[in-house]
């Protein structure tokens, strides 16, 4: 298994995405009661805020460790890298 930069911070990842897997359950508990519309999307951006912010850390991660060391041994491995933080940037923008 190949052991990635996040590794070191895995518990608290996975602290963050169980909160957010708690939040969504919640979303779906308000749906079962027939919470008010608004209050329900209130609850999903408050989510997707959340999955934005793991992903933005993630990201962050990935240019600080992966992009910078393939970027200083330059190449091929250097240009993909960054046309792959690229296209996820352009997702994460895109949603």
């Amino acid at each position: 298994m190949t052991e990635y930069w996040y590794s070191t911070d895995r518990d608290a990842l996975l602290k963050r995405l169980r909160r957010v897997e708690g939040q969504v359950r919640g979303i779906q508990r308000m749906v079962d009661e027939d919470t008010y519309c608004i209050d329900i999307l209130t609850q999903i951006s408050a989510a997707n805020k959340a999955l934005q912010a793991v992903a933005l850390n993630l990201l962050e991660g990935h240019l600080g460790h992966c992009v910078a060391e393939a970027t200083a041994k330059g190449g091929d491995e250097a240009a993909e890298k960054v046309k792959e933080a690229s296209e996820a940037i352009a997702r994460l923008v895109r949603s």
